[in-house]
């Protein structure tokens, strides 16, 4: 193992933030948010810029606007990703950075580190076919390919922690409320 572990990932700084909020609960209540504009068909744009969480306002240095539709296949004009791919986008950049997050607290030198996700989608749920055919995903697989300094063992308790402290996969397995309302 190398002297220096760098995975670009301030560990210090996390631990810290955690050793603060252990004292201040209410700091670590965020709100994220995203808002999006319906443009055409099924095509709309969402954009996120803002949130709130240690007691503030914050914001992203940037905003980001992202693009969601439905493939040609569903009659629609294609122009950006569906809905629940996103779902998937986001799982796998959760445990992702979960895995760089933990291999750089445990010490272990990632070289690289790759997923494959992929949700398996009964859509005639969603097209009022059969009723009895959920909406959502009926199942997710995820497949890590990670080149580390670090047994297999190793490699698998990291991808291990990292979907236990993945906010996307808790989210995913587990009930969330939601509610919907109308202006």
């Amino acid at each position: 193992m190398s002297a220096t572990i760098d995975n670009g990932v301030n560990v210090q700084a996390l631990l810290d933030a955690r050793g603060v909020l252990e004292g201040a609960p209410e700091a670590a209540q965020f709100t994220w948010r995203a808002s999006s504009r319906w443009q055409h068909g099924a095509h709309t744009s969402i954009s996120v810029q803002n949130y709130f969480g240690l007691g503030e306002e914050q914001s992203h240095k940037v905003e980001s606007v992202f693009d969601a539709d439905h493939p040609e296949t569903f009659a629609a004009d294609d122009n950006g990703i569906t809905p629940i791919e996103y779902l998937l986008v986001g799982l796998a950049s959760c445990l992702t950075a979960g895995v760089a997050a933990v291999a750089q607290h445990r010490g272990i030198q990632l070289r690289s580190v790759e997923a494959t996700v992929a949700g398996n989608h009964d859509i005639r749920g969603i097209l009022g076919v059969d009723s009895d055919v959920r909406n959502g995903f009926n199942d997710v697989h995820v497949n890590f390919a990670i080149d580390a300094d670090a047994s297999k063992e190793e490699i698998e308790a990291l991808v291990a922690q990292s979907q236990k402290r993945s906010a996307v996969f808790d989210a995913l397995t587990n009930p969330t409320e939601v509610t919907v309302t109308v202006a």
